[in-house]
């Protein structure tokens, strides 16, 4: 008997076969941790450090503050109008704003790191500038700004991630689920269409979405104080949408699929790039300039982008019409797709 006659040699290669004809197994195995170090390694790639944004506000001394701010190594002034430099400061562009004068006032938000850090180097310049040797009489002002914060970054984006999973993964599976128990075949039986049967799934699945993104809010509220600041009709609206999206990724996914490892694999393979990519954990602007094109068109995206327009800026649903076309074009390309190449066994 050969070696390879052996029980135990055979019995090895059944398992290497089980494996290789797995996608999902393949991608978790190899393709994720690769995807995983190019991602990261891409959005954190060696690059000159950014300068810290100090707003000055529009005034007759804005000039000669901004010169001096500008010569304090890794710092860069910029002269708005009061509104628009407290837009800044709230959105974490700007870690202080300065009223410059005899008398400067200082306005920051103490729970940004760096910023009190900031306050003393622009005070510093300022009395450099102006050949002071004793202290200017300055005034602060503190101020929590809502945006800045980290977690009021990340809830709009986990709030996101969840309905993308939801919608793939509730509706695909389920799909696949019905195929493998030959309820499919039950249902081709009868006069049922299929495009009846697919828009059931995407019906559901924004009813779905509306609640769970209603838990996912009242949780913000509730333990971050992050209240939308824009309408909740326009929040619903980016969730129905979003939903019809990626329901419609879900039935596009399932359509064929003929056992749940092979819809599992495909699963994986089109949400893990959009946690990656679409600015859930970290802004999608750390990538690459070459990328960026392809990270705005992908639906996690769109859909970050417009929760955080909504919740954090206040913006209305007329202001995001790119982030709702793109969100639109995804999911009824996908449905019309998946209703033609879909089959019931």
């Amino acid at each position: 008997m050969s070696v390879a006659d052996l029980p135990i040699v055979q019995l090895l290669l059944v398992r290497v076969r089980e494996m290789w004809r797995e996608p999902g197994v393949l991608f978790w195995v190899f393709g994720f941790p690769i995807l995983l170090a190019v991602a990261l390694g891409l959005a954190f790639r060696n690059r000159p450090p950014e300068k810290q944004v100090v707003a000055v506000i529009r005034g007759v001394h804005a000039e000669a503050a901004a010169r001096a701010i500008d010569r304090v190594e890794g710092m860069e002034a910029r002269i708005e109008d009061g509104d628009a430099a407290r837009a800044l400061l709230r959105e974490g562009k700007a870690v202080v704003i300065v009223d410059a004068g005899p008398a400067p006032r200082f306005t920051l938000d103490p729970t940004r790191p760096g910023s009190r850090l900031a306050q003393i180097a622009v005070r510093d310049a300022l009395e450099r500038d102006g050949g002071r040797v004793d202290r200017l009489d300055a005034s602060e002002e503190k101020v929590e700004a809502a945006g800045p914060r980290y977690i009021d970054f990340l809830l709009p984006g986990l709030l996101g991630m969840n309905l993308l999973s939801g919608g793939v993964w509730g509706v695909g599976w389920a799909l696949v689920l019905m195929r493998t128990r030959k309820l499919l075949k039950r249902f081709a039986a009868t006069p049922m269409r299929r495009g009846d049967l697919l828009l059931s799934f995407v019906l559901f699945r924004i009813v779905v979405s509306l609640i769970e993104a209603a838990f996912l809010v009242a949780f913000g509220i509730l333990a971050f104080h992050l209240w939308p600041r824009g309408s909740w009709a326009a929040l619903c609206a980016l969730v129905v949408v979003s939903a019809l999206s990626f329901a419609g990724l879900g039935l596009l996914i399932s359509s064929r699929a003929q056992n749940s490892q092979t819809a599992a694999g495909l699963m994986n393979l089109v949400t893990l790039p959009m946690f990656l990519l679409s600015g859930v954990f970290f802004s999608a602007g750390n990538f690459p300039d070459w990328m960026r094109p392809l990270v705005k068109a992908l639906p996690l995206t769109a859909l970050n982008d417009g929760l955080r327009a909504v919740i954090l800026d206040g913006k209305p649903l007329a202001a995001l019409p790119l982030e709702l076309g793109i969100l639109a074009a995804w999911g009824i390309g996908s449905f019309l797709l998946a209703l033609r190449v879909f089959r019931w066994t």
